[in-house]
């Protein structure tokens, strides 16, 4: 999934294939015994911070905890891993991307994550550089969609739905803060789940 920019300089999530082929594209991982998962160091110049790995690791997390025991993520050597997490720079406002790939004849998918928020337009950018929680924030919910993608979930017109797609409209800037108004510290994040009730729903329906 990536999130590309739309009116009032903010970004829309968009998948790495289109709406109309993610039903075909996008299934379930083998979760028989454990899912495999490494993530990368980011890339020069691509606005990582050390500490956003902290927040790939909960976006994970998250899914887990949300799977009820459907799912075992585990972190891996990078040839072993089902799910690859890269950080990478910047392009044309797009915030993330998931691409379908195979590791030893399993299903997997190759995530990548924009950090840099001044890439995502003056409203979204600004927003994250006046309260470092808001840009942990986006980068964090960010993760949860792109993972979510990973694991097989498509887009939703449900704008409560971390799978929420972004070209439907709506309070763009809303989507993120509602999740800021929860926090209080940046810990809060590895507690406060970023999913809906329908994407748990959904998760635990395709395993």
């Amino acid at each position: 999934m990536g999130m590309r920019m739309v009116a009032l300089a903010v970004g829309v999530i968009t998948a790495a294939v289109s709406l109309g082929a993610q039903a075909e594209r996008l299934q379930p991982l083998d979760s028989s015994g454990r899912i495999t998962y490494f993530i990368s160091a980011g890339e020069p110049a691509s606005g990582y911070r050390a500490s956003d790995r902290e927040l790939a690791v909960w976006a994970l997390k998250d899914w887990e905890r949300s799977a009820a025991g459907r799912i075992r993520l585990v972190e891996s050597l990078r040839q072993d891993a089902l799910i690859l997490v890269n950080f990478v720079g910047a392009q044309a406002g797009n915030y993330g991307e998931m691409r379908p790939l195979y590791a030893n004849g399993r299903r997997g998918a190759e995530v990548f994550i924009r950090p840099d928020t001044d890439g995502l337009g003056p409203d979204i950018g600004g927003m994250a550089r006046a309260d470092p929680l808001m840009r942990d924030t986006i980068v964090y919910l960010t993760c949860v969609h792109e993972l979510g993608h990973a694991l097989g979930l498509n887009h939703t017109s449900n704008f409560a739905d971390i799978m929420y797609f972004f070209g439907f409209g709506g309070d763009i800037p809303g989507f993120f803060t509602r999740y800021r108004a929860q926090l209080k510290e940046r810990a809060d994040i590895a507690r406060v789940p970023g999913m809906s009730a329908s994407d748990v729903a959904k998760l635990r329906s395709l395993y």
